[in-house]
């Protein structure tokens, strides 16, 4: 299959006969990056175009180039008073118009009628400009180009350093520097929301499927440690992501299929003079489409069905500044039918519905300062039924969460070298959750979850960014957070620098972070044979972590960068069993920093600990002469102590994570016009952990018996995984298409998942992960 899909893509590559030089329109806007007021008059140039190409801003900042030849182009933006910047490698197509929103830094020493030259804008900076370390821009056309990656942001940031898979490759799930996945934030149009995957569990972050689009989404941020004090509720890593505008001159429409699902995407002007616009992309999942014309892959005992839409509408105004209304839903189900004839009476269903809208208003009280204010309403629901012939309803759960939050900030410019943003979130956290399962010694149906209420969440912060020279710039700030349901409160103090020595950049960070369980374990009841229950879990603390971090990084040559960055975080008050209520060791080895996802009824106390340390090195190839190359390095340990008080290696502690992506661009066509990408990927991680197996008591019971008196001493294999894309650009008078096949574990390696003892075959086996995935899609932009 591979041989015969690049023969074709050659076919289609050189059987131009007739050839022309294709334009395209790139426009944008330039702002100020303290205050985000627009820049008028600043210079916008192609670089090396002939004649040359260019466009000055106007009063609100917007400028537009047209005729810009498609291919790799660099734009270079200048202003006096304001540090110039190039950026390269901006790819221009035939089928949409390329919009560049870009920010320029105001100058400490300000020249007269001198413009410092210009420097390159190199992909990875973070958009967010309080962000020292440990932080970088996912850049959409930079991550498109990654293998095996799905169009998934999660997916994605498994190329960096410190990420590493789950341990599921069927899941997104991803695990930074050694921590639990749960303690990750998503957050869209600048507020959290809910786990924006498909095919979830509760308390998870992690799904089968993302909900997300390229095809709507902006750059956005992703970091893995010391976060700024506007970001809370978060131990482990942050998902920082935003929707672009739509087009508001031009109607713009893209439709794409694959294994995956069938998408349509559209956008452009409501209004040309006010500059209103829509966007929005759905896509409905193509096994569904297939199931539904009579083609049944899955065969006849698995359904899988799933759909997403996002959006966004773009409003602004003369007196009431800007408004957003955004959006992004998702549903999907399982089910998996018993096939009696094989002695198979299992029925099993889940179902999950995720939804978040918002209404976001930027206004600017006067030339250095504005209000961004949000109001957004989610909503996610997660059921699932477990049948059996045993038991008409074995186990059901249904858990329903909605939030309605009230998000604002007010930044101000101080002066260059001042800038100040406060702000402040109120939400309002409703649930509905109820749980009951068949209990075999008793003969009955059990409850033990059934909670409707609501509770509130309360978070303020204040940050102040200090630039004592172009050189220097210092972020200091306080994170403030107060749970109503049990009266918990946490204060934060966090601070970042970063020190530009010309040749090189010095960065640091550290600070204070706490993260909530899901409300499911404050509420659950654990049901007494009276009929009475408690509520153990209801004053349960957030899991705290400390985190500092210290980098390096270095411009090798113009297009080559070394970074090299180490950390250390402490956790506390982390979830673990009382130690005085038991003697087993499944129990005293327990700690919420090995968990997924889930809740439990059990009693829990915040007396455990942890630590991560290490070091993480990158070398990273920007793409030049249609090459590009990113190699990772990561050493680190992750360790835990639960209720026993011995110090173990979490789960997570694998010890080491090498990654290598290298992809090439090859223009073909009589006129270049046409592009082939080639991307490979290589991951090569220490294994996960789990607890021995102990084979003369898995002899004895019949099952597997594992010894958590040694828990997670047991390090399986070494993870390896080879990913393997090939695309197909082709440009045409008013339209691109694109055709990619995408293959995830292209050697078919076995990885482990778990060990157990095979009662029958008498021996210790491996369960496997997913060994080979191909997606095969097919995209046009008209």
């Amino acid at each position: 299959m591979n041989k015969g899909l690049i023969g074709l893509l050659c076919i289609l590559a050189f059987g131009t006969v007739l050839s022309q030089t294709f334009t395209q329109t790139v426009k944008g806007q330039i702002t100020d990056e303290q205050s985000g007021s627009p820049i008028f008059g600043a210079t916008v140039l192609i670089i090396g175009s002939d004649p040359p190409l260019g466009a000055i801003t106007d009063v609100n900042g917007y400028f537009k180039i047209e005729g810009v030849p498609i291919g790799r182009q660099s734009v270079s933006v200048s202003y006096l008073g304001y540090e110039s910047i190039t950026i390269p490698n901006v790819l221009v197509g035939a089928g949409k118009e390329v919009v560049i929103n870009t920010k320029l830094i105001e100058s400490l020493h300000q020249l007269e009628e001198v413009i410092v030259t210009a420097k390159d804008r190199q992909p990875g900076q973070p958009k967010n400009e309080l962000a020292t370390i440990s932080a970088i821009s996912m850049g959409i056309e930079e991550i498109s180009r990654f293998p095996a990656t799905f169009n998934d942001p999660a997916r994605a940031a498994l190329t960096y350093a410190g990420v590493q898979t789950g341990g599921d490759d069927l899941l997104n799930e991803i695990v930074i520097r050694g921590n639990s996945p749960k303690g990750i934030l998503w957050r869209l149009e600048g507020v959290e929301i809910p786990n924006p995957n498909h095919f979830t569990s509760i308390g998870s972050s992690a799904g089968g499927i993302s909900m997300l689009s390229n095809n709507v989404l902006a750059n956005s941020d992703f970091f893995t440690g010391a976060f700024p004090a506007q970001y809370g509720n978060a131990t482990s890593g942050i998902f920082d992501l935003q929707l672009r505008q739509g087009n508001f001159e031009k109607h713009e429409h893209t439709a794409q299929i694959g294994l995956l699902g069938v998408a349509a995407a559209s956008e452009g002007p409501i209004s040309r003079e006010s500059r209103a616009s829509y966007l929005f992309n759905y896509r409905y999942s193509t096994l569904a489409m297939l199931t539904q014309l009579g083609l049944d892959i899955l065969g006849e005992q698995e359904e899988i069905n799933f759909q997403d839409l996002s959006f966004k509408i773009k409003l602004p105004t003369k007196k009431s500044g800007s408004f957003s209304i955004w959006g992004l839903g998702g549903k999907n189900s399982y089910r998996f039918l018993p096939d009696i004839s094989n002695g198979d009476w299992e029925n099993d269903r889940e179902n999950q519905e995720t939804g978040v809208a918002g209404v976001t208003n930027v206004i600017y009280v006067s030339e250095d300062s504005f209000f961004e204010t949000i109001i957004s309403g989610s909503y996610n629901q997660i059921s699932s039924r477990y049948d059996s012939l045993e038991a008409l309803t074995f186990e059901k759960q249904n858990f329903v969460e909605s939030q309605l939050r009230f998000s604002t900030f007010y930044n101000h410019k101080i002066s260059a070298r001042h800038t100040l943003r406060i702000g402040t979130i109120l939400s309002r956290l409703s649930y509905d959750l109820t749980n009951f399962y068949w209990n075999r010694e008793r003969e009955e149906h059990v409850t033990s979850l059934d909670e409707n209420d609501h509770a509130g969440f309360y978070q303020g912060f204040g940050n102040w960014q200090f630039r004592t020279s172009d050189q220097f710039t210092l972020n200091t700030g306080l994170h403030f957070s107060h749970f109503a349901l049990n009266g918990k409160s946490y204060v934060e103090p966090r601070i970042g620098f970063k020190w530009n020595r010309g040749t090189h950049v010095i960065s640091g960070g550290l600070g204070l972070h706490s993260r909530m369980e899901t409300v499911a374990l404050y509420t659950a009841r654990q049901y007494n044979d009276d009929g009475s229950f408690v509520q153990n879990n209801k004053d349960l603390g957030f899991t705290q972590a400390f985190h500092t971090a210290l980098g390096f990084e270095k411009m090798l040559k113009p297009k080559l960068r070394f970074k090299a960055e180490v950390y250390y975080q402490h956790l506390f008050n982390v979830p673990i069993w009382p130690n005085d209520t038991t003697s087993d060791y499944s129990l005293l080895t327990f700690s919420a920093l090995n968990t997924f996802d889930g809740y439990t009824p059990d009693e829990l106390a915040n007396d455990g600990t942890g630590k991560n340390y290490g070091l993480e090195i990158t070398l990273e190839q920007f793409l030049f002469n249609g090459f590009y190359m990113l190699t990772t390095t990561s050493l680190y340990k992750s360790l835990y102590t639960g209720a026993d008080g011995l110090q173990r290696s979490t789960q997570f502690d694998g010890g080491y994570i090498f990654n290598f992506l290298a992809g090439k661009e090859y223009k073909v066509g009589s006129n270049g016009n046409n592009t082939i990408g080639i991307n490979g990927k290589f991951i090569f991680a220490g294994g996960k952990r789990q607890a021995p197996i102990n084979i003369s008591a898995s002899i004895d019971e019949g099952y597997t018996v594992y010894r958590f008196q040694n828990n997670y001493e047991l390090k399986l294999d070494g993870y390896f995984r080879m990913d393997f894309g090939i695309s197909y650009r082709k440009n045409r008078k008013r339209t691109t298409s694109v055709i990619s096949l995408d293959i995830q574990n292209l050697t078919q390696r076995e990885n482990e998942f778990f060990r157990y003892y095979n009662v029958g075959a008498r021996r210790i086996e491996s369960e496997s992960q997913i060994s080979f995935f191909p997606n095969l899609s097919y995209k046009i932009e008209f």
